[in-house]
């Protein structure tokens, strides 16, 4: 696929046993779309061909097994010189995998679990062929290296997620005086302020530093304990505990994948991601993307894949079904009123963001379904505050908001929090 700088690949990484070309630090996931390496593993059930979705490790469509590691996300992890890379769950390889046949030997699925059920023998039989064909990779080939031991930090406040709504908490904290942390998954706070689609008047916030902040670090869950709830979370190398008075939830949510025929090929990917790779890894996901879905998110995903040099087709079309073998060429939508086809080796899927809520309903938050987004979210008020007490949620996480809402929910979040604190 098209980059988009001169920069050289200056490293290489061993896929299946052949080089490709890479650059040291990028999601490995990105320098393989750039060797045009689109089918990253087969599904475990029906053996569909597999490749990345998300670009930010919430699907497990990359998944590959990484140094004799199985179930790495690769859209998360740093090529390295003489990484080696195996793509897992076929025979005898992901391109060209035997067991594909049963996709097209049960068109209407299989239900494996009532197959030869009562018959004797055959249904023990099917049991232990099915338990085969549905394994994630094989064990480890050694014992990881050894962690670091926990970190066990106390903080009045917890941020979590360091996007437009963060940010936006962050900075009235900061201005406040309230001892706070803020952690970011990413290796770079922002969010999609500096990987999503381009928004007008979108917000330029100061980006925090230091003691402040932690990068690189994803919260895994929340616990509760005898005085409340502590947060553990997790770097590469550590397992913190992290024991708040107040929690600050703004760690947005996931791309959705739109229910059409065929939308696992590899190629159809969410318009974020493609958004990530052209701002962030100045890679261009393909040369015809057809961009469908949202109107709105369309056609700013279509005016960022023109100006980096692509063509956008079926631009806010609903997409019908993708046509394609290993990956995507060509997509019906239904746009104008009628059936169209169109050409293309990428397919962005424009729609909200399904809010990430797990995180709120684990401190005690209400979760509802939002039929008008078509999506769960975190209930609170217009301040941000939930039925959790001590417990507040911005952004994306109380459904689909542009950056400009976003950074303004997360500071309305952070004031009703200080006038809370300030009365307690």
């Amino acid at each position: 696929m098209p980059r988009l700088d001169s920069a050289p690949s200056d490293i290489s990484v061993e896929l299946d046993g052949q080089l490709v070309p890479a650059r040291k630090g990028e999601p490995v996931a990105v320098s393989l779309w750039a060797a045009d390496e689109k089918v990253f593993s087969r599904s475990i059930k029906y053996h569909r061909p597999r490749g990345p979705f998300c670009m930010t490790g919430a699907c497990a469509q990359c998944l590959m097994r990484v140094n004799g590691v199985p179930n790495i996300a690769t859209c998360c992890t740093p090529a390295e010189p003489g990484m080696r890379l195996e793509r897992q769950n076929a025979f005898p390889s992901a391109k060209l995998d035997l067991f594909g046949l049963t996709d097209w030997l049960f068109p209407r699925g299989l239900n494996h679990h009532e197959m030869f059920a009562g018959v004797p023998i055959a249904e023990q039989v099917m049991a232990k062929v099915a338990r085969q064909l549905a394994g994630l990779g094989k064990l480890p080939d050694k014992e990881p290296p050894p962690r670091l031991p926990a970190e066990h930090v106390q903080i009045d406040t917890v941020v979590v997620g360091a996007g437009a709504s963060g940010l936006g908490a962050a900075e009235v904290l900061k201005q406040a005086g309230v001892p706070h942390l803020l952690l970011e998954r990413e290796d770079e706070a922002g969010g999609r302020l500096i990987f999503g689609p381009p928004e007008e008047h979108s917000p330029s916030p100061a980006l925090p530093n230091g003691e402040a902040i932690r990068l690189g670090t994803t919260a895994l869950g929340v616990l509760e304990e005898p005085n409340g709830h502590f947060l553990a979370a997790s770097t590469r190398e550590q397992l913190l505990t992290i024991h708040p008075k107040r929690f600050v939830l703004c760690n947005g949510g996931h791309p959705q994948l739109i229910p059409f025929e065929n939308n696992d090929l590899p190629g159809v990917i969410a318009a974020r991601a493609v958004s990530r790779m052209i701002r962030r890894h100045r890679l261009l996901a393909g040369k015809r993307i057809a961009v469908v879905g949202e109107p709105i998110e369309a056609r700013a995903v279509a005016a960022l894949v023109r100006v980096a040099g692509g063509e956008p087709v079926a631009i806010g079309g609903k997409p019908l079904r993708a046509h394609g073998v290993s990956d995507v060429s060509s997509i019906t939508v239904l746009l104008e009123g009628k059936e169209q086809k169109f050409d293309c080796d990428a397919v962005a899927l424009c729609a909200p963001a399904a809010p990430s809520f797990e995180l709120a309903r684990q401190c005690g938050a209400r979760v509802d379904w939002n039929p008008e987004a078509q999506v769960f979210c975190v209930q609170a008020d217009g301040d941000g505050r939930t039925q959790a007490k001590g417990v507040y949620a911005a952004g994306e996480l109380l459904g689909p908001m542009s950056s400009v809402e976003a950074h303004e929910s997360g500071k309305r979040a952070a004031k009703a929090l200080i006038a809370d604190r300030g009365t307690a």
